[in-house]
């Protein structure tokens, strides 16, 4: 996926994996006796270094050991390549991807799938031949976007970037992180594909965390560059700007799991489809918040969110 890191959040993770696989890696008895469909069933589910990442790794192990499996969540690993990696390397049962990333990162396009759906199609088909096998996409779409404190939204009265772009200049004031300032589909296109032209003076080159701060306040911008699924866009009361051209990929997300595996267990697919319609972007900014913003375990936030749901 894009690249960031939450690394506030790296050793709640690593520390809550040993509580969570041990009440979870028991399998079906100790998550609720769901059903044994996976007994027989070991190994790690991975994740990126970020805190969504780690809900996901979470929220995986746990409902798939209430069907039977003895997995353990693994969020050590750092950069979507090194993850990545390990899934070709047969070293995770699976890990949740996101398209956009694989189709461009991984497989070596350079220009995105605007539809959903078929960006989703066409990474499950060039994975495929990879022995890479991927389960039904949740509706989360973990995609760049840019937000805006609600009452200047207000203020200004600005629902999407089309209305932005009509702004005064002097408020069009943009924080976004270096790598977005160089990327096609970061700054450089999306001035392009809606007609952006301010000067250098108004964008401000910030770090992930201090985005979210300096668009809350006001002070260097605006408009902060953000990633839909975080959960400070809620905290903050930050407003979402529509991508109303759809110029920036789609990062949808879906478990990636070895063919192999699923073809030993294909019930992995089913019992995945009770969770993946659960998680749209809304509801991972809600699980995120709990940990980037309340600074809980991610561990717990995934357990109480599959027992919420009756899932173990």
């Amino acid at each position: 996926m894009i690249t960031k890191k939450h690394l506030s959040v790296v050793a709640i993770a690593v520390a809550a994996a040993v509580l969570f696989t041990g009440c979870a890696g028991s399998g079906a008895s100790a998550a609720g006796g769901k059903g044994a469909e996976l007994k027989g069933l070991t190994g790690d589910i991975g994740s990126k270094d970020f805190s969504e990442q780690y809900v996901l790794s979470y929220l995986t192990t746990g409902l798939l050991n209430a069907h039977g499996a003895n997995l353990k969540a693994n969020t050590k690993l750092v950069g979507s390549a090194n993850v990545r990696q390990a899934l070709v390397n047969k070293q995770f049962v699976g890990y949740w991807e996101y398209t956009g990333t694989a189709w461009i990162t991984y497989q070596g396009n350079t220009k995105p799938i605007t539809d959903p759906q078929a960006q989703f199609d066409a990474v499950k088909k060039a994975d495929a031949a990879k022995g890479i096998a991927w389960l039904d996409p949740a509706p989360l779409n973990n995609t760049y976007a840019f937000a805006v404190l609600s009452s200047t939204a207000s203020k200004l009265g600005v629902k999407s970037l089309s209305d932005v772009a009509k702004l005064p200049q002097s408020d069009q004031t943009f924080c976004i992180e270096s790598e977005f300032s160089t990327r096609d589909d970061g700054w450089p296109g999306l001035k392009k594909a809606y007609g952006i032209n301010v000067p250098d003076s108004n964008v401000k080159l910030l770090d992930t965390g201090l985005i979210y701060t300096a668009t809350q306040k006001g002070q260097d911008c605006n408009f902060g560059e953000v990633f839909a699924t975080d959960g400070r866009i809620q905290a903050l009361k930050l407003t979402v700007m529509k991508d109303d051209k759809k110029f920036f990929p789609v990062y949808q997300g879906a478990f990636s799991m070895q063919d192999s595996i699923l073809k030993k267990y294909p019930a992995i697919s089913s019992i995945i489809a009770k969770l993946s319609p659960l998680l749209t972007t809304e509801q991972m900014q809600k699980l995120n918040s709990q940990v980037d913003v309340d600074g809980r375990e991610p561990s717990k936030v995934a357990e109480e969110f599959l027992k919420s749901k009756g899932l173990i």
